[in-house]
């Protein structure tokens, strides 16, 4: 390879997408994300961003987690003890969109995408290790793992950012949208919990995640727009 190549390679232009793009992506993500078998494997990872996000939270406010259960239909439980219960309640969807946006924002970054592959794959491995009990939870963290980890067979970066792109828009917008199944569910769930501890109607709850994962897609998009006007011209 020489070394003009390589400089190209590594041009804003070749990390960052355009806005029609993004749209493109962002459609593509929505389709994904909602076909019947196709979309489970992301259903799951959101499921895993979601408890994990559950975890930190409780692991961050003085708790202890003693395991993590993920189901085949996209549901999971983080079971805990201690801590916050208002912030590990709050995280679980919350966190999700967060996720999706690192995601998002490594794949637009200048450091080796493969690093950011094998960083969450390695991520979730650890987490299998430390929290998984299951059969059945366990498979589907190697299946999320091998989603992470396959992708380093392949020696396109281009190619590797777009999938990296593909699967935060597709986590995000999952976050985005599994709060509103709570609204018909009115004993139990994270909205119902949050509603017993501080009076406030699970509805607000729903509404200030779905407002989280609106901020997520925005935060993508003024990552790319600031990517590039700093572009040289």
């Amino acid at each position: 390879m020489s070394m003009p190549e390589l400089n190209q390679r590594s041009t804003p232009a070749a990390i960052i997408p355009g806005n029609g793009q993004f749209v493109v992506e962002l459609l593509l993500a929505l389709v994904l994300s909602r076909l019947p078998i196709a979309s489970v494997p992301f259903k799951w990872l959101e499921s895993y961003f979601h408890e994990l996000s559950h975890a930190l939270a409780a692991l961050i406010s003085g708790g202890q987690v003693s395991h993590i259960e993920l189901f085949s239909n996209g549901a999971g439980l983080c079971y805990s003890s201690g801590g916050w219960p208002l912030l590990i309640g709050f995280s679980g969807y919350a966190g999700a969109a967060l996720w999706g946006t690192i995601l998002y924002w490594l794949a637009c970054g200048r450091a080796a995408v493969k690093f950011s592959y094998l960083l969450f794959g390695v991520g979730v491995l650890l987490g299998m290790l430390l929290w998984g009990r299951d059969m059945l939870t366990v498979a589907i963290m190697v299946s999320l793992a091998v989603l992470f980890l396959l992708p380093l067979k392949f020696y396109k970066t281009q190619i590797m950012r777009g999938a990296l792109r593909l699967l935060a828009l597709i986590v995000m917008l999952n976050a985005l949208s599994s709060p509103a199944v709570l609204l018909g569910i009115s004993d139990r769930g994270d909205a119902a919990m949050l509603a017993e501890l501080t009076y406030v109607p699970a509805f607000i709850w729903v509404l200030l995640w779905f407002i989280c994962g609106v901020l997520a897609l925005l935060c993508c998009w003024w990552r790319i727009n600031i990517g590039r006007k700093q572009m040289p011209n």
